[in-house]
């Protein structure tokens, strides 16, 4: 399906969508890569019951699928790999839905199911009903 044949209504949600999981992937992956993680730990209870490294690599995995939710699309340099960071960030809330209910952290869920959310209609709408051409390619 071309860019063209989807509807406008569903083109503005999927870029306001990209753009709220490329902001809050880029703030929170950026707080667990450069926040102490004592401060970060009098936030949420999680990152001073971890290894430091796997903090920080979480906060790794969030910049890159904010980046990668946002910028193929944007530049239309390999969109595609937009719709395999959204398959990425599925895969991520779904194991933090399942690290927080395993630690009985249920107030963080409401969180991770809207951004599980967000990242599923991103999969569902940049996967096959509003797809976004890669430069140079007239759809």
């Amino acid at each position: 399906m071309s860019v063209q044949s989807s509807s406008k209504p569903l083109r503005v949600a999927l870029w306001v969508a990209q753009t709220l999981i490329f902001i809050a992937f880029i703030l929170f992956g950026c707080m667990k890569l450069f926040l102490p993680v004592q401060q970060l730990a009098s936030m949420w209870v999680w990152p001073g019951e971890v290894p430091e490294w796997f903090l920080r690599l979480m906060g790794a995995i969030d910049v890159a699928g904010g980046v990668g939710i946002l910028l193929p699309a944007l530049t239309r340099i390999q969109p595609r790999l937009g719709v395999l960071a959204a398959l990425g960030c599925v895969v991520l809330q779904l194991a933090a839905i399942m690290f927080h209910s395993s630690r009985g952290e249920f107030a963080a869920l409401p969180l991770n199911f809207i951004l599980l959310a967000l990242v599923s209609f991103i999969l569902w709408g940049r996967g096959s009903k509003a797809p976004i051409a890669p430069r140079g390619q007239n759809v």
